[in-house]
């Protein structure tokens, strides 16, 4: 009775043992389905965090190789001492050029799209000691752009003539580059959306800008309107249109920046 017992004994253990095992072996397989599971899905969150638009990962430049964002400058032409061009109805070209820039800066950013502006406020880039202030700030928006090292840059203006008839947006591009063409012909239709029929102008190629000759990436001037045109002048000075023309001016933008 006694042997009987103690092989009772042992073959209980050993079952103990084996189940203890299978239960071990049970448990190192769940923590294992979750890590797999939860690598995954940090996989897939991770994947979310990178990604950018086609643009940022098709661009050459530096500010623009897979895992950053494509950098845009946008420039808000005059500012300061110089007003730019005035109105028919004495507004004037400066402030209207950045309180477009600052709005196509919130459609970009929300776009991740980062954005580099050559101001922000009322002020011009030029130094106590320069004697010449437009050719200092004109060659210090250069200097800033450069360094940013953009995917295109976009120059922001109104336009203004002698005859008050005269009206409509135009995009100026420099004539020996064919990614600043493509650029300007994109804004250029995206215009055509917004004021329809009525503008017939295309964009045109350039060599005497300054700001088309000095700086290295892509770059278009885009004058929005005409502030000699009464019309046209009222409508720029409003929120909902310079936001209009905002909105334009980012389409294009975003379109250029897939196509590459």
């Amino acid at each position: 009775m006694k042997s009987d017992s103690s092989s009772n004994f042992i073959i209980y253990a050993v079952e103990i043992a084996m189940a203890i095992l299978l239960l071990f072996f049970i448990f190192s397989l769940s923590r294992r389905a979750a890590a797999i599971t939860a690598g995954s899905k940090d996989s897939s969150a991770s994947a979310q965090t990178r990604f950018f638009p086609n643009s940022a990962r098709s661009q050459t430049s530096s500010n623009t190789h897979f895992g950053q964002r494509p950098v845009i400058v946008l420039d808000s032409g005059h500012g300061g001492f110089d007003p730019g061009k005035i109105g028919i109805d004495g507004s004037l070209e400066k402030d209207i050029n950045l309180q477009i820039a600052r709005r196509v800066r919130q459609y970009l950013t929300a776009a991740d799209v980062d954005v580099v502006m050559t101001r922000d406020s009322d002020t011009s880039l030029y130094g106590p000691n320069d004697n010449n202030k437009k050719i200092a700030d004109m060659r210090n928006r250069c200097q800033l752009i450069n360094e940013a090292n953009p995917a295109l840059v976009v120059s922001i203006h109104q336009n203004s003539y002698h005859e008050e008839s005269v009206d409509g947006a135009q995009v100026f591009y420099y004539q020996n580059s064919e990614n600043g063409k493509r650029l300007a012909e994109i804004l250029q239709r995206r215009f055509d959306y917004v004021l329809g029929d009525a503008n017939t102008r295309t964009a045109r190629a350039n060599d005497s800008y300054y700001l088309l000759l000095h700086v290295k990436s892509p770059i278009v001037i885009v004058e929005c309107g005409f502030l000699s045109n009464r019309a046209e002048a009222e409508n720029l000075s409003t929120e909902e249109y310079q936001d209009k023309v905002a909105w334009t001016i980012h389409m294009g933008i975003m379109e250029y920046l897939n196509t590459l």
